[in-house]
């Protein structure tokens, strides 16, 4: 891919809900970086966040948007639904794409989205927010090393409670969380919107999945499981079983009913020579390894971690040496491929290869 040689970067994002917010903020730090675009179908929101922002520039239609020359990058923060046409759309005209998560619906749309970013030769990346903890890249790190030996058993799991507590409001008068609860409004519940980050944290590490069982559970919320025009029909809680293709087993699960956790990830490595462990509500630097002479006396140690570029920083390196960063739109394909297996894997309650 050819480098930029341009002095500063101009960025335009495209859908200005609330992840929109974190992008701009983001960007804003990094040198030679500048947001001049936004682009979204509600006139009145996409004006509101250019003003917030003090971004120059706000577009109803993307097409018009991408028109400009000057933008070089978009950042796709759109629903699901829209990550896979938008993308490959700002592809075909010459743009880099850092698109939200999951980066797509399904894996042969995944698909089509690495085959145009390869057609173009521009960066790509997904947006897997939790690649930004120095605690998982450090646990990389030591796994590659062979510090704990070869792999054998996983925990992993990722805990939120906004069903059961108020902890972030009150779901049931809030749009912007009921329409995660619906499938007929484009939600592939807690598993697609939460399941996708821990399915990357734990993968990341440990290595790709081979097989995969999985038990989707939807609970019902109110009469009929049915709030206005909201259908409460998707999956609130999600539990898998899995074998990776190294050969270790596991068990990774998420739920929105996890009373007492705001938002905790959690992962447990364990091989032939000791084990390594995350808990993000401990910390999110820092993680635990139990090694070594410490093996035998199951004596856990703190490991600091340092600070790691964000995958903001990455996008714009990458746009400026040519040089392709991760996780890039193979890795969101990858991880797509396990989430549409696991709806398979719950409709006919058996165990699937992937």
């Amino acid at each position: 891919m050819k480098s930029s040689k341009k002095s500063v970067i101009h960025l335009a994002i495209i859908g200005t809900g609330g992840m929109a917010n974190s992008h701009v903020e983001n960007f804003a730090k990094i040198p030679g970086c500048t947001v001049v675009a936004a682009a979204d179908v509600d006139k009145d929101r996409v004006t509101k966040f250019c003003e917030k922002h003090s971004i120059p520039a706000a577009y109803t239609e993307v097409k018009e948007l991408l028109k400009r020359d000057d933008v070089d990058a978009v950042s796709i923060t759109t629903p699901d639904a829209f990550h896979a046409p938008l993308s490959i759309q700002c592809l075909h005209t010459g743009k880099h794409v850092l698109c939200e998560k999951p980066l797509a619906v399904t894996h042969p749309d995944a698909l089509k989205m690495v085959a145009a970013a390869k057609k173009a030769g521009k960066i790509n990346m997904v947006n897997f927010s939790y690649r930004n903890w120095p605690v998982i890249q450090g646990v990389v790190r030591a796994i590659q090393k062979g510090v704990i030996g070869e792999i054998r058993h996983l925990e992993a799991s990722y805990l939120q409670a906004w069903l059961t507590s108020k902890i972030w409001g009150d779901w049931k008068t809030n749009p912007a969380w009921l329409w995660r609860l619906s499938t007929s409004h484009g939600s592939k519940g807690v598993l697609g919107d939460v399941g996708v980050h821990i399915l990357d944290f734990a993968t990341y590490p440990a290595g790709p999945i081979s097989t995969v069982y999985c038990k989707l559970k939807n609970f019902p919320k109110a009469p009929r499981n049915r709030m206005g025009e909201y259908t409460l029909d998707a999956n609130d809680s999600a539990l898998m079983t899995v074998e990776f293709k190294n050969g270790a087993v596991g068990v990774i699960h998420t739920t929105r009913c996890a009373t007492g956790h705001a938002n905790r990830l959690f992962l447990q490595i364990s091989g032939t020579k000791g084990a390594v462990r995350i808990d993000s509500e401990v910390s999110t630097t820092k993680y635990q390894i139990c090694s070594g002479a410490n093996a035998d006396k199951g004596k856990w140690e703190e490991m600091e971690t340092p600070a790691v570029p964000t995958n903001y920083e990455k996008f714009i390196t990458s746009i400026r040496t040519g040089k392709q960063e991760q996780p890039d739109f193979a890795r969101g394909a990858e991880i797509q491929k396990i989430l549409d297996t696991c709806f398979v894997s719950d409709k006919k309650a058996k165990p699937i290869k992937l």
